[in-house]
């Protein structure tokens, strides 16, 4: 049985010789990515932490028409498919409302000391709450017209009472 030794062979490679493709630095450290980042002023990090909060927001809204096509292809009628997209867009709104306050906590301003805080980034946390609320409206529009929501008057018949036969009542 014979090993296979790698090391010779990144020695003796005919590719190291080859130039680097054209846009790639010569080098790639990890030293260069932090001197970009200390290089960033805090307000420009706070400015670029912003606009990823405002991406993360309307992130919900951006998602809808490729949910409202799986709808479309679903159909309307109850099969475990349907029933399936219809749970995932009930359900994931509320986990995301749950989860809203860490999902917000990475792009909290330097300057806040509880970034998990409900009033950091309040506007963007609104938007993300309205546009989870479309989705969920979406969904209940799904369930609609599948016929799963009671919104009919046949659908309460049985919480009715009836009043006594006409044919009995005696003036």
């Amino acid at each position: 049985m014979s090993t296979l030794d790698y090391a010779s062979l990144e020695s003796s490679s005919k590719w190291k010789n080859l130039p680097t493709p054209p846009g790639f630095p010569k080098s790639v450290s990890s030293k260069t990515s932090s001197k970009t980042r200390e290089g960033l002023s805090p307000e420009s990090y706070d400015a670029l932490k912003d606009k990823r909060a405002w991406d993360t927001a309307i992130g919900p809204a951006k998602s809808l028409p490729m949910q409202g096509f799986m709808l479309y292809m679903s159909g309307s009628g109850v099969q475990i498919f349907s029933i399936g997209i219809v749970f995932m867009l009930l359900m994931n709104p509320f986990k995301n409302i749950a989860g809203m306050n860490a999902a917000f906590a990475q792009f909290a301003p330097t300057a806040s000391k509880n970034p998990q805080a409900l009033t950091v980034l309040p506007l963007q946390k609104i938007v993300y709450v309205l546009c989870n609320l479309l989705t969920l409206a979406v969904g209940l529009w799904k369930c609609r017209g599948m016929g799963l929501l009671p919104i009919g008057k046949g659908d309460w018949l049985a919480f009715e009472t009836r009043g006594p036969p006409p044919e009995l009542v005696f003036a």
